[in-house]
């Protein structure tokens, strides 16, 4: 059986691909809209997805599809409840970004933490050149070493900034789920994390249970020098909550990677913010080019083992 490849959104992943060894055919898209989703897959049996949405509508206007292979770890753009119904294999991505968004994170947390972007635009704006002395102190600078992490979600990437904390000497504290009645060995209550952490990271899944999971509760908990980072989904956080936090003061700092639509072509509040303790990057701190390539490897590897009869990394 020569079996129909689509890559839906080809150009969310720089990095070389190589041929799948068994008979196949390879179709691939840059792009893909949502009006061209239903065309583009009507005869596929496999599809290779980042972030082009699969409803449950679209896949069964393709009833060849047999397998799903997410070009991501996350899988909230695929029906899940459709595939597992209809006999759809679903694999992910895993342990691909262990280095890359921690990295992206602790980037974020430096420069908030040590006020990189104030002391830049003071440095614009004259003030050190006017100095009566050889520095400035017309900002806090702080150290990561002594401070509290907290971790939100502790999968790979959790375990990847636990790692790097530890090195910059920081103290972690693992976040239990929000409202749970019980703590798991190595945790800590998920409000206790929101009042004692000086940074908090967000590495959780995207769920309904974790929807808006921080948001103006939540920054009433936290300290004033509190700083929150998110490189994992846009809609864990309250974006305007997160605003009225930001511009109120009532916490230190934020440095965000995603935001709830992306790209954010009708606006964001977030993007309407021009404050020197907030960073926002376009959804990148997953991208090194080692990432990708480690990525690319996987995915293919993920369809292999399809086609083999052995599927892995397999959520629905």
């Amino acid at each position: 059986m020569t079996h129909k490849i689509v890559f839906l959104d080809r150009k969310s992943l720089i990095a070389d691909l190589r041929t799948p060894a068994f008979p196949h055919e390879w179709v691939e898209y840059e792009q893909t809209q949502p009006s061209e989703t239903a065309a583009r897959i009507r005869d596929a049996h496999v599809l290779i997805s980042n972030k082009v949405k699969l409803s449950g509508e679209l896949l069964a206007a393709a009833p060849n599809v047999k397998m799903i292979a997410a070009a991501a770890t996350g899988t909230d753009n695929i029906d899940l409840a459709y595939c597992k119904a209809h006999g759809i294999v679903v694999s992910n991505i895993r342990n691909y970004a262990v280095h890359a968004v921690p990295e992206h994170a602790f980037m974020l947390m430096l420069a908030l933490r040590r006020n990189l972007l104030g002391w830049r635009q003071d440095v614009n704006a004259g003030l050190w050149q006017q100095a009566e002395q050889f520095c400035l102190f017309t900002r806090p600078v702080n150290d990561l070493f002594g401070s509290t992490l907290g971790l939100v979600g502790y999968g790979s990437l959790g375990h990847g900034m636990q790692k790097l904390a530890e090195a910059f000497g920081m103290k972690v504290l693992i976040a239990e789920h929000k409202n749970a009645t019980t703590l798991r060995d190595g945790h800590t209550d998920f409000d206790t994390v929101m009042r004692e952490a000086d940074v908090i990271s967000l590495h959780a899944p995207l769920t309904p249970e974790t929807h808006h999971m921080i948001s103006t509760r939540e920054f009433g908990l936290m300290k004033s020098t509190a700083i929150l980072i998110n490189t994992a989904r846009g809609n864990l956080v309250n974006e305007a909550a997160l605003a009225e936090a930001l511009t109120t003061q009532r916490i230190a700092g934020a440095g965000f990677d995603v935001l709830s639509v992306e790209p954010p072509r009708e606006g964001n509040p977030l993007l309407d913010l021009d404050l020197p303790n907030f960073i926002l990057t376009p959804h990148i701190s997953w991208s090194s080019r080692e990432a990708m390539q480690f990525l690319a490897d996987q995915l293919i590897d993920n369809i292999e083992a399809f086609v083999a009869g052995s599927p892995r990394n397999v959520v629905s």
